[in-house]
């Protein structure tokens, strides 16, 4: 049987995907992706499907409004999301903030929501994260402050729904021993190619075993 994966969230996991059928470009030139080429070729038989449906500037109100559509509509077997960088309440932000409390409370509702419809769900949230790069140095702290507290929520709830969760942040601190952090996000929020290999391999690694 054919397992469903969807991949939601902002300009992260879009990707730059493609708007059409094209294969070349449906699902982005990013962490999706990568997870897709290996599970693709390694469970050929079972023929997974894939969906990518991250928009870019997305904040977690902005993906539930479009929950319906570009969700459940696909009947997911495995939900995988990451989002909260869009909405961190820092100086360059103004109305667009998203306070952390109602970051968790829309969350839950996305959540409840997709359980709601497929209770065997099985869902994969990953870690807002950030570097000190570019403009996220002026206001460090803050950007610091805002999105640690959304990996909290993000810690809660995957505990809270059995979610596997996927610690970005911590593979790119790790990974500042290796090569400085222009290197792997070339903006401290956006993943060069080199980071969006990280990410596909501590997804593979946090989604595992793979359902057949």
């Amino acid at each position: 049987m054919s397992t469903t994966f969807v991949f939601q969230g902002d300009s992260i996991t879009d990707g730059g995907r493609g708007r059409s059928e094209d294969k070349n470009h449906i699902l982005g030139h990013g962490y999706v992706f990568l997870i897709a080429a290996q599970l693709g070729a390694r469970f050929a038989e079972q023929q997974p499907g894939f969906h990518n449906r991250g928009i870019s500037g997305n904040r977690v109100v902005d993906v539930y409004a479009r929950w319906e559509e570009d969700a459940l509509a696909l009947a997911p077997d495995v939900l995988s999301i990451l989002v909260g960088i869009n909405g961190a309440p820092t100086p360059s932000r103004g109305s667009r903030a998203i306070a952390a409390p109602k970051f968790e409370t829309v969350y839950r509702l996305i959540l409840d929501e997709a359980m709601a419809r497929n209770p065997a769900l099985r869902i994969v949230l990953c870690d807002p994260f950030v570097l000190p790069v570019g403009a996220r140095q002026e206001h460090w702290q803050d950007w610091d402050r805002e999105v640690r507290a959304r990996r909290e929520v993000v810690a809660r709830l995957a505990e809270e729904y059995g979610a596997a969760r996927v610690c970005c942040q911590d593979v790119f601190d790790q990974a500042l021993e290796r090569a400085p952090a222009e290197y792997w996000l070339w903006d401290g929020v956006h993943p060069t190619w080199s980071g969006h290999q990280l990410l596909a391999d501590a997804w593979l690694n946090a989604f595992s075993p793979v359902p057949s």
